[in-house]
């Protein structure tokens, strides 16, 4: 393993901008893609600066966008012929947000229905470059869902948090699609129906193969992701301050402040981006916002507006509206 296993990404898609670099002609740092060439999974440190190396050099707002666009299954681990071979789309989505650790731990993805659409939400952890980054997450989600369904794949649009990187117009033409921004959450929207679009190359050996392979990648990770058992443990608990969580994990809350610091984390952020996914989750499950404040141990209700503007830019109730217009 690389020196923190912790918060890691699997180096297949360092390699992805690597690739993208060389053919584009960008010099990228020596150090910075030599050091992928032998690790087994890389610290999210790392690929921070190979993403603001790569967006320095490229010079291009869309840098982003355009490399998720060249994204291959390969690039994804073993998780990316895992979705390929399911069955069907909404197989496949079912298993992206279980092993999407695998490839990755810079962000989450969730599933929600709304007036016969479906949204497949991105919630990104990300400190550095985060818009470009995320423009790549949700263009290779478009590109490989289209290639994986043979193009049957029609979707109804993309919903970025961020504001434009580009011209609009630029965006949809190199995604073929309606393109949003400044929307509750990242997501990716398309009729329910095609949940049951099949995939053409569904092959159900190989992918309980490559299932039980994720599985094992998952337990190793999590023996070693103490972010990751952060997260789950304020996901279960998430009234609980610093020293409670940190006495459920036998150390004491300085400890677990400079463990998470040595990852580039912060227990403030960690805590704050898993209420901000419990916190949407339950505005999109009509869920009154005086009972979410209590939920995530808010002093009253209008701290957590306060905290909830600070997170996604709107109020509950505004983003209780916003999606009442399915996120535009």
């Amino acid at each position: 393993m690389t020196d923190s296993a912790e918060h890691s990404v699997t180096p297949r898609y360092g390699q992805a901008i690597v690739q993208t670099a060389e053919r584009l002609g960008l010099a990228l740092p020596a150090h910075l893609t030599e050091r992928l060439r032998h690790a087994e999974r890389v610290p999210l440190s790392w690929q921070d600066e190979l993403w603001e190396a790569f967006c320095t050099a490229s010079g291009d707002p869309l840098a982003g966008l355009r490399l998720g666009l060249e994204i291959q299954v390969g690039h994804l681990d073993s998780v990316g012929m895992l979705l390929v071979t399911c069955d069907t789309l909404g197989e496949a989505l079912e298993e992206l947000i279980e092993y999407a650790p695998v490839i990755g731990d810079g962000g989450e993805f969730q599933l929600h229905r709304h007036s016969g659409q479906v949204y497949i939400d991105y919630q990104p952890h990300l400190s550095v470059r985060q818009p470009e980054r995320v423009e790549a997450v949700m263009a290779s989600m478009l590109k490989l869902t289209r290639w994986a369904t043979g193009e049957r794949f029609q979707p109804s649009g993309i919903w970025f948090a961020h504001a434009p990187l580009a011209p609009l117009a630029e965006y949809e033409q190199l995604l073929g699609c309606p393109v949003h921004f400044n929307a509750p959450c990242n997501h990716l929207g398309f009729a329910a129906a095609q949940l049951e679009l099949p995939q053409i190359q569904a092959n159900s050996a190989l992918r309980d193969h490559l299932r039980r392979l994720a599985d094992q990648t998952l337990t190793e990770l999590g023996q070693h992701s103490l972010s990751a058992r952060v997260q789950q443990l304020v996901r279960t608990h998430p009234r609980w301050g610093k020293e409670r969580i940190a006495e459920q994990l036998e150390l004491s809350g300085r400890h677990l402040n400079r463990k998470l610091a040595e990852e580039g984390l912060s227990f403030k952020s960690l805590r704050e981006s898993v209420q901000q996914q419990i916190a949407c989750d339950a505005l999109q499950a009509d869920k009154r916002v005086t009972e979410i404040a209590e939920q995530l141990g808010f002093s009253d209700e209008n701290a957590f507006v306060r905290a909830f503007r600070r997170w996604q830019g709107v109020t509950p109730a505004r983003f209780k509206a916003l999606l009442g217009k399915g996120g535009d």
